[in-house]
């Protein structure tokens, strides 16, 4: 699966404090977030993910399209994190910001980005979110770039208002690179059964997206990959900074599944 260079990949989240433009930004400097991001980065990597994920999650409460000072300091960050990286570096912008994200990742060497809403319409804190496929691909094209698309289906922290199956047949239709599955918020358990819901219809690869821990790990054991974040924080605590125990041991029970297909 591209951009991933191995079967099952362990996609590893950076999380980012609070960053201009949202309400809870205490006008940190940005040497200190950036330090922190590659703190962190240095963590997954010696730890043995395959990729990192950088997301605004300190920026809550959400705007449902990112402030431009928002963006601008993602772009800065990223641009940092990719300079150091010896992996895939990933961009999501929150709320639904598809078209930052494929922006900061095209302009930073990024290889690919998650969208929250790809296609279709949920229910969310910020209000409703409606998906913007036809644009995310045309902005994709104009760019000239070849960043996959990781789509969200029945997104976390929200409500949506058709099936995991039928809203996993628009999403392929209209064209991301992979689907993307999750639990009812941050941290919480991905539902097998909507696992293998989105598995049967789609001829995409389908990843987990939230909840995945060691002990729960055999249950996802037909996941094409995983996206993970709270579990590796040290002590389990999502505003902690991430830990390279933590990292390896879960990057070595994914390995086990790879072996054991």
């Amino acid at each position: 699966m591209e951009p991933f260079s191995c079967a099952k990949p362990f996609i590893a989240m950076i999380h980012l404090p609070p960053l201009p433009g949202s309400p809870r930004y205490n006008r940190e400097k940005m040497s200190s977030i950036i330090d922190a991001a590659l703190s962190d980065l240095a963590a997954l990597e010696e730890g043995g993910a395959d990729a990192a994920l950088v997301e605004n999650l300190g920026d809550a409460p959400f705007a449902k399209l990112a402030p431009k000072e928002t963006i601008t300091a993602m772009t800065v960050i990223v641009q940092e994190i990719t300079r150091k990286a010896h992996l895939p570096i990933g961009v999501n912008v929150l709320r639904n910001d598809g078209a930052a994200s494929i922006a900061i990742a095209a302009a930073t060497g990024g290889a690919f980005i998650r969208v929250n809403v790809f296609c279709g319409v949920a229910f969310t804190d910020q209000g409703i979110i409606e998906g913007e496929a036809r644009t995310l691909l045309e902005l994709r094209k104009q760019l000239g770039s070849s960043l996959s698309i990781l789509a969200d289906i029945h997104v976390k922290h929200a409500a949506h208002p058709r099936s995991v199956e039928e809203a996993a047949l628009d999403a392929v239709r209209d064209g991301p690179d992979a689907l993307i599955v999750t639990g009812i918020a941050t941290g919480k358990r991905t539902s097998p059964e909507d696992l293998a819901s989105v598995k049967h219809v789609s001829p995409l690869p389908v990843l987990v997206g939230s909840g995945v821990r060691i002990d729960n790990l055999s249950t996802y054991s037909d996941a094409d990959g995983f996206i993970v974040g709270s579990s590796l924080k040290r002590d389990g605590k999502l505003d902690a900074p991430v830990d390279p125990k933590r990292v390896r041991a879960l990057a070595k029970a994914i390995a086990g599944l790879r072996h054991s297909e």
